[in-house]
């Protein structure tokens, strides 16, 4: 604020008001970059043993790809961590199920970063070391990924609060950004936008002092664990064994372009959850 010479937050708040390009600054200001490999151990274990197995499953008796959205990415480390459990733990039981992992951020700056591949070794201390010297190569003081392992992730440039890609997923981990940061009405958007993109049986990751902003019907909570659910089968008791059906179902009101990209509106004022510090903390 000192900057543009306002001094409070009462003024600042008038200045967005009055549809300033501060917007576009704030904005900037706002975005989660915290991100590290294997975040919520315990939760990736349940992924490991769990998850990742019935996916590989599900895919394979539908003679189909597993699909994974992580929604809010940062630079990465979330999707290269469910890449070397895919890699590392399900491809040699499943030899014959890819993979396709979509990842989403609003920040073009960490999205260039997380197509790099390459970390410091904070983002690693709590990624087994054995996996580090498994699936990285050294780059001075960097850690970069293995080319193998960076196969079939796709990362779009793409606003949670307003998109979501175009197909539908297995597994959606949105963590440490709606569910956190977002106001009510916002979060209760979101995550009807993410249950539309599950397909049936389909599995949801959130935060782990995150909870829902309501009780969708269409999921439930998996037991031992207060970060995973799961979306039930399709209302006419099928599942996902028809996947043109299912893709169709999971295709509709909330379709947007993959590259489509709107900064917050005036409107969206109070969405911002006014705090002291407009950087994300974690």
């Amino acid at each position: 604020m000192g900057d543009i010479g306002i001094a409070d937050l009462v003024s600042y708040r008038a200045l967005l008001k009055a549809g300033s390009a501060e917007w576009h600054a704030l904005d900037e200001c706002c975005h989660i970059t915290i991100s590290r490999f294997f975040r919520d151990i315990h939760v990736f274990e349940m992924l490991r043993t769990r998850v990742l197995p019935d996916i590989a499953s599900r895919a394979k008796r539908e003679g189909r790809d597993a699909r994974i959205w992580s929604a809010g990415c940062a630079s990465g480390e979330e999707v290269y961590t469910l890449k070397l459990l895919w890699d590392l733990e399900i491809a040699s039981t499943c030899p014959d199920v890819a993979v396709s992992l979509t990842a989403t951020d609003i920040d073009a700056t960490m999205l260039a970063r997380a197509r790099r591949a390459c970390f410091e070794a904070t983002s690693l201390h709590e990624l087994p070391r054995h996996l580090v010297t498994q699936a990285f190569d050294r780059a001075g003081d960097l850690y970069c990924m293995k080319p193998l392992h960076r196969e079939g992730i796709n990362f779009l440039h793409q606003d949670l609060r307003t998109h979501s890609p175009t197909y539908c997923f297995d597994l959606i981990l949105c963590r440490y950004v709606a569910f956190t940061y977002f106001s009510l009405p916002l979060q209760k958007q979101v995550l009807g936008r993410i249950v539309d993109r599950l397909l049936p049986r389909g599995y949801l990751a959130i935060g782990t002092h995150e909870k829902l902003p309501n009780d969708d019907p269409r999921l439930s909570r998996l037991t031992d664990t207060s970060q995973l659910f799961q979306k039930a089968e399709l209302s006419d008791g099928r599942d996902a064994q028809n996947v043109g059906a299912v893709k169709s179902n999971c295709s509709g009101r909330h379709e947007q372009s993959a590259s489509a990209f709107s900064p917050i509106a005036p409107a969206r004022l109070d969405e911002l959850r006014w705090a002291k510090d407009f950087r994300a903390r974690e």
